[in-house]
């Protein structure tokens, strides 16, 4: 089967190359796509130097628009998305992509271990695990967004919301076209928010983005 990673990125010269790196080592992978995001700094040309597809967008658009930029003109049997910020733990993706592959499931999330600083009091979460109670599925990852899913799935459920509400519309839309997702456990981390104003500021962003969301998919 054909395997296609998307990888959308903002500003993540830091870290791309290690998780690039990673992605390339895991065999089932054909193609990897980056998405660079309307970065400021050497994100594409990293990403470039890295020997990866890359799609610039010349203005940021937010993750959900970049990805349904970056899946057009991809053939693939299923497709994985990984935030760019991953580093080495993007080796942990053959973990979600294996139910995929071998029929087990047509959606797969990562789930994180536990966050090794104290970020927010988890709001967003619950209200992201709240909408997607109200469709049937316990989610305790409802906010990951590294996620492998049949070619089916994604075109069933395209196009995704543009902001941080992404990752709760797609799971609404694929369960009540009733396929099957599941949660994986994994080793992955990635750049986290702190308990500061940035964070907070970002938290208070991502809870109005997912409720904007459950609310637009409770209307369709």
């Amino acid at each position: 089967m054909r395997v296609a990673a998307i990888v959308p990125a903002y500003n993540e010269e830091n870290r791309i190359a290690s998780t690039l790196k990673a992605i390339q080592e895991i065999p089932e992978i054909n193609v990897i796509r980056v998405v660079n995001d309307g970065s400021t700094d050497r994100t594409a040309e990293i990403a470039r130097e890295s020997g990866v597809e890359v799609v610039n967008l010349t203005a940021n658009v937010g993750k959900g628009e970049a990805i349904n930029r970056g899946v057009r003109g991809v053939e693939a049997d299923v497709f994985i998305f990984l935030d760019a910020d991953l580093g080495d733990t993007a080796r942990e993706a053959a973990r979600i992509l294996r139910p995929v592959l071998n029929g087990e499931a047509d959606l797969c999330v990562a789930r994180f271990p536990p966050p090794k600083k104290k970020g927010g009091i988890g709001m967003v979460k619950r209200l992201a695990a709240w909408g997607i109670a109200r469709e049937g599925m316990i989610a305790r990852e409802p906010l990951s967004g590294q996620r492998a899913m049949t070619s089916q799935v994604l075109q069933d459920i395209l196009p995704f919301h543009s902001g941080f509400g992404i990752e709760v519309g797609m799971t609404i839309r694929a369960l009540r076209r009733g396929y099957r997702i599941i949660e994986v456990p994994v080793q992955m981390s990635h750049a986290e928010t702190g308990r500061n104003l940035k964070g907070f500021i970002h938290r208070g962003r991502q809870f109005l983005d997912v409720a904007r969301v459950i609310l637009a998919e409770n209307r369709r």
